[in-house]
């Protein structure tokens, strides 16, 4: 028997541009265990145009409604983040699985509440850090966790976006320099960064020292011309120790004006991994763009064989996550990064906010 495949609406899925025209519909698209039902947006001719464009049964202004109709299975939440309380938690109060992309919310407590709601709805709950599941990410984690670098002993992280740059940015991206939207730098470049970093160890950050600091305060629309005053840091200094006893020394910034990108190097006891953004996406940040793999072993570094990625790489990532969310609610289990993790995350930036204040 064919399994039923799980329907999915898409809050925040724009016809014109957006993460989720770009992410998450070829994504949803490329999987079969997935039928994009439903798709909502903020006005009446957009909901329909982005429904016709993408297939969508149903197209909605109104998030509760998305959420309670009974062709969706699963709500999807890629709108600004300040949005993302209200309607994650209409999905959740409608008994519907959730992926929400990072961050979960504008503020820790935001975030506490929502994971508490979606425990008490017993339903499955994701949150998108989808640089977990970057094949480098994927194959370094495997090389670490079988000892091929002995005890791991320092960890150096340099991350860079383009964002800012000559103190321009484009329209779409003028709202996030706002420090009260909770989509920054810190946020964003920060979370997506630290977690995959994280996950690749395995370990938590202890005895933390951040700096932050802003050095484009003022910015200019590419679009318009309008002038935007920044309020929220461009840069992240942290040095912290690792569990298990190594050190690590991140800078994570915006604002870069040549050969934005990620390079993460992992030093062991008995070798080394280098992990180098490449593509045309590498500005982008380590969870969207495609990802090199070097392990140093005898003196010399040597790429490591990674599968093929497919040809959009912003949807890849995000289609592995759908892939292993697909398999939780199928089968009970809870493998994907999940809001309780979103909450850990957001603790840890907070600790860099405290330590740098």
């Amino acid at each position: 028997m064919e399994r039923q495949q799980i329907r999915v609406g898409v809050i925040g899925a724009s016809p014109d541009r957006g993460w989720a025209a770009r992410a998450h519909v070829p994504a949803l698209a490329a999987l079969p265990d997935y039928r994009l039902t439903a798709v909502g947006t903020s006005r009446p001719e957009s909901a329909r145009a982005a429904a016709e464009l993408f297939g969508a049964d149903h197209a909605f202004t109104d998030a509760r409604q998305l959420a309670e109709h009974p062709e969706v299975d699963l709500v999807a939440v890629t709108v600004k983040v300040p949005a993302h309380l209200e309607l994650v938690g209409a999905a959740l109060a409608a008994g519907k699985h959730v992926y929400c992309e990072w961050p979960l919310s504008v503020t820790t407590e935001e975030a506490l509440a929502l994971a508490a709601e979606a425990r008490a709805a017993g339903v499955h709950h994701a949150i998108g850090l989808q640089g977990r599941y970057a094949p480098a990410v994927v194959r370094a984690r495997e090389l670490i966790a079988a000892g091929r670098l002995g005890r791991i002993t320092s960890v150096t992280v340099h991350a860079s976006r383009p964002k800012g740059a000559r103190g321009r940015i484009p329209a779409w991206a003028a709202y996030t320099v706002d420090a009260s939207t909770g989509a920054g730098t810190v946020e964003v470049a920060g979370g997506h960064t630290l977690d995959a970093v994280k996950h690749l160890l395995g370990a938590d950050l202890e005895a933390l020292s951040a700096a932050l600091s802003l050095q484009e305060s003022v910015l200019t629309v590419v679009e318009t011309g309008e002038v935007v005053e920044a309020t929220g840091p461009d840069h992240l200094l942290l040095n912290a120790t690792l569990t298990g006893g190594g050190v690590l020394s991140a800078h994570i910034h915006d604002g870069r004006a040549t050969d934005a990108g990620t390079r993460v190097e992992i030093s062991g006891t008995e070798g080394d991994l280098a992990l180098l953004s490449t593509g045309p996406e590498a500005p982008a940040g380590l969870q969207i763009g495609d990802l090199r793999l070097l392990l140093g072993e005898d003196g010399a570094f040597q790429e490591v064989p990674l599968p093929a990625s497919p040809p959009h790489a912003e949807s890849s990532n995000v289609g592995r996550l759908y892939a292993a969310l697909a398999e939780d609610i199928r089968t009970g289990s809870r493998t994907v990064p999940s809001f309780d993790e979103a909450v850990s995350l957001h603790r840890l930036l907070d600790a860099v906010r405290r330590s740098a204040s």
